[in-house]
């Protein structure tokens, strides 16, 4: 099977060549050598960049993404079932952040009717401000 010059891959993927490099620094994908020092990927490198792009959508982090490119069986290009294993397990942190947007959301509309972006009551402004809370009308810097 032939293999795919860097043009190729990033022609085929949509992808930028300096993100084919980016990503074979952070061991996401490999690249071999011609004898005149070129790079070159298997066609299977696709797929492995189609799953990468696919968890960044999803908000995953290219460390998670990495441990689960590492997870598979002797580096293997990630399978449809191997997909859906590897997606089962970050359900339920996506199902947090969502939640967390969601109560995001609410804040936001409140906020809107509201206006204030007072430090001492805002939800959004000012977060979980404890300091506050134990010593109102202080300042500490």
């Amino acid at each position: 099977m032939p293999e795919l010059s860097p043009a190729q891959v990033a022609d085929r993927s949509g992808l930028t060549v300096s993100a084919l490099h980016f990503y074979e620094r952070e061991n996401l994908i490999e690249a071999t050598r011609t004898q005149g020092n070129q790079r070159r990927y298997s066609r299977d490198t696709l797929r492995r960049l189609a799953f990468i792009r696919a968890a960044q959508q999803l908000g995953i982090p290219l460390s998670r993404t990495r441990e689960a490119l590492a997870s598979l069986p002797q580096g293997r290009t990630p399978t449809a079932d191997d997909w859906a294993h590897l997606s089962a397990s970050w359900y339920e942190e996506l199902n947090i952040r969502i939640a967390a947007l969601e109560r995001l959301r609410d804040n936001l509309s409140g906020c809107i009717r509201c206006g204030c972006l007072s430090l001492e009551k805002c939800v959004l402004y000012n977060a979980g401000d404890e300091y506050g809370r134990e010593h109102p009308g202080q300042n500490k810097l």
